[in-house]
């Protein structure tokens, strides 16, 4: 009939188009690209399902489709971005225990020394500090995926608590250097800081 009109009917409101849907796993790394840096730009709080949306050219409906609240794309784009550093355990593995403190510090201060790995890191980390919420998904990632993988690798008494301290060592001299940058710390030559931190670092994994 003429005059009629071929639009498409409206879209319902809360749900995905089929043509976003059917992307797959190519829109969700689309989604996570956009919420690491609206993460890192302005933090937690400020970040929301809507501006990650925004910046990742979607509906709202596609992130939540994907990953739920908030909440799980902060866990979903957080692991990507801390994906170099949970390698870590296969440091520890590597070798024998006599000069893992080395090997462990060498490597998770060569994640940070690396700006390709460091930038997304401090954005993780500066989300933690300003929020619970991020903080509690944080510390829930480091404790399963990293922190406890590293224990089953010493195979030593108090492995969880060994680990921890270790942990304590290079996350705290981290902070300093890269996210506070205090100074002569930030600045100093790396090997001399795995000098000094790296034997601290072996005490707590193998000590008495």
């Amino acid at each position: 009939m003429t005059g009629e009109s071929t639009a498409p009917a409206p879209r319902r409101r809360g749900r995905p188009s089929r043509t976003q849907s059917e992307q797959g796993p190519a829109m969700r790394e689309v989604i996570l690209d956009a919420a690491r840096e609206q993460f890192s730009e302005r933090g937690y709080e400020k970040a929301s399902v809507r501006s990650i949306a925004k910046a990742a050219g979607v509906d709202s409906a596609l992130v939540h489709h994907y990953f739920g609240t908030k909440e799980q794309v902060f866990a979903a784009a957080i692991e990507v971005a801390f994906a170099p550093a949970l390698a870590a355990p296969t440091a520890v593995a590597e070798g024998s225990l006599d000069d893992v403190g080395e090997r462990l510090t060498r490597f998770i201060l060569g994640v940070w020394e690396n700006p390709k790995t460091r930038t997304p890191l401090l954005a993780i980390v500066r989300s933690a500090v300003n929020n619970e919420t991020a903080a509690t998904v944080f510390r829930r990632l480091i404790s399963t995926q990293l922190l406890a993988r590293i224990a089953e690798r010493l195979d030593l008494p108090d492995a969880e608590l060994r680990a921890e301290l270790a942990a304590a060592q290079l996350v705290g001299t981290a902070m300093l250097r890269y996210v506070i940058q205090v100074e002569p710390l930030a600045s100093a030559d790396v090997e001399q800081i795995v000098a000094r931190v790296a034997p601290v670092v072996q005490g707590h994994l193998t000590g008495p």
